[in-house]
């Protein structure tokens, strides 16, 4: 009897070990949740302009912001505090977050200095201690919204968004997110200097409660000044909303791959300079001329000088050549063989390094109406390829690839 307990012990512990990858496996591959919070809203109208209330700015961004993720990004879940103009007090838009088990939560504002139509530009804020008064006014700005709410007092412990002496408890506060957090929001300021071309007013810490309650790297966003007359009018135009939304879009991007990495050493998430790639494509092939194209070259280096995996030796790439443009196929935290199965069998395969990741690249040519026919080609097998480009053994910008090549073309 004793030794049948056992066996069905033995049983028992093995069929665990067994079934314990695929319950691993279930968990990483559930989707990516991100709470997108428009912020103030209903009777609360945020800061106002000369003709715009913050949270209109708001709500139209961050709707936005969430379009541009469900529409590139399946394996992402998107949920707004709110989706139209209501009020939602401070506490819930926390629980929100931390009742679908969030993986970041982004809170989108619109800043304000009053007697002030100087102030511009875009900050990104995370949890933590006021550094200067001027931070400090903002989180009591921002926090000032429970004000709204009848039983504040009760619901937040006696915090006043108004007095300094509330903030203290920011000072001892731990926020094991904090290094996420930070990093998401470097990338966001990133991409509004550098993509929307933004003021950049940096990286910046504050006692905001609506960050304090949430329970994952969590940042909130200020797009910019709607007490500036020009930045009122920006802020309120489809152009400005929409590059502000695709700025914080393309920081998620990064965001959301460098995660993947880290978690599973892999991941199928285009980068935001990948996604411009994409948008230049949809242009299709450069009308050809009559004249005799240069011939393409295959170079065998990459923008770090190492060789590829095609055993050739780099040719040298000259101004005179032109920009050298690739379809990148894949992407893999550690080299990869030629006859690895995720090739799917296409050979004359190079790679560049970039990151830290093994970037595979197929079918160099230096006439950007080839590589499209190639990447036509191979579009079954490699869904997501896009088109890339070097010069001098660098990565350059496609859209600025494409131009030169156009200019060749027409001497």
């Amino acid at each position: 009897m004793k030794l049948c307990k056992r066996h069905i012990l033995y049983i028992c512990i093995c069929f665990g070990l067994f079934i314990s990858p695929f319950c691993t496996n279930s968990i990483e591959a559930k989707d990516f949740v991100v709470v997108i919070d428009a912020g103030h809203g209903g009777h609360d109208p945020g800061a106002l302009g000369k003709f715009s209330k913050e949270k209109t700015i708001n709500l139209n961004v961050a709707l936005k912001l969430g379009r541009q993720i469900k529409k590139n990004c399946p394996d992402v879940k998107v949920i707004y505090t709110r989706e139209r103009d209501v009020f939602i007090p401070l506490g819930k838009r926390a629980d929100i977050a931390n009742n679908a088990k969030a993986d970041l939560f982004i809170s989108i504002h619109t800043n304000s200095v009053a007697k002030n139509t100087t102030a511009k530009g875009a900050s990104t804020w995370t949890l933590g201690l006021a550094k200067s008064d001027a931070n400090l006014e903002v989180a009591k700005r921002e926090n000032s919204v429970i004000l709204y709410e009848s039983d504040y007092k009760t619901r937040y412990a006696g915090f006043n968004p108004n007095s300094a002496e509330s903030y203290i408890i920011f000072e001892f506060m731990q926020d094991k997110y904090m290094s996420q957090s930070v990093h998401l929001a470097s990338l966001v300021q990133k991409e509004f200097r550098h993509t929307c071309k933004r003021a950049d007013r940096g990286v910046h810490q504050a006692g905001f409660l609506v960050l304090k309650a949430s329970a994952m790297p969590s940042i909130l966003v200020e797009l910019g000044f709607i007490s500036h007359p020009e930045e009122e009018r920006y802020l309120n135009s489809e152009a400005g909303s929409t590059t502000l939304a695709n700025g914080i879009f393309r920081a998620f991007l990064s965001y959301k791959r460098e995660h993947e990495i880290r978690m599973t050493g892999s991941s199928r998430t285009i980068l935001p300079e990948e996604t411009d790639a994409g948008k230049v494509e949809a242009a299709d092939t450069i009308e050809e001329k009559a004249e005799t194209v240069q011939k393409p070259t295959t170079s065998a280096t990459n923008n770090t000088g190492t060789k590829q995996n095609t055993g050739k030796t780099p040719n040298k790439q000259t101004d005179s050549a032109g920009p050298v443009f690739k379809i990148q196929i894949l992407t893999s935290s550690r080299p990869i063989a030629t006859n690895d199965k995720r090739l799917k069998g296409l050979k004359g395969v190079e790679h560049y390094q970039e990151g830290g990741l093994y970037k595979y690249t197929y079918g160099a040519s230096t006439d950007y109406n080839k590589v499209v026919r190639t990447k036509r080609e191979i579009a079954p097998k490699f869904k997501d390829a896009f088109i890339i480009a070097f010069k001098d053994g660098k990565k350059m910008n496609v859209s600025a690839a494409i131009e030169e090549f156009k200019k060749k073309r027409n001497k």
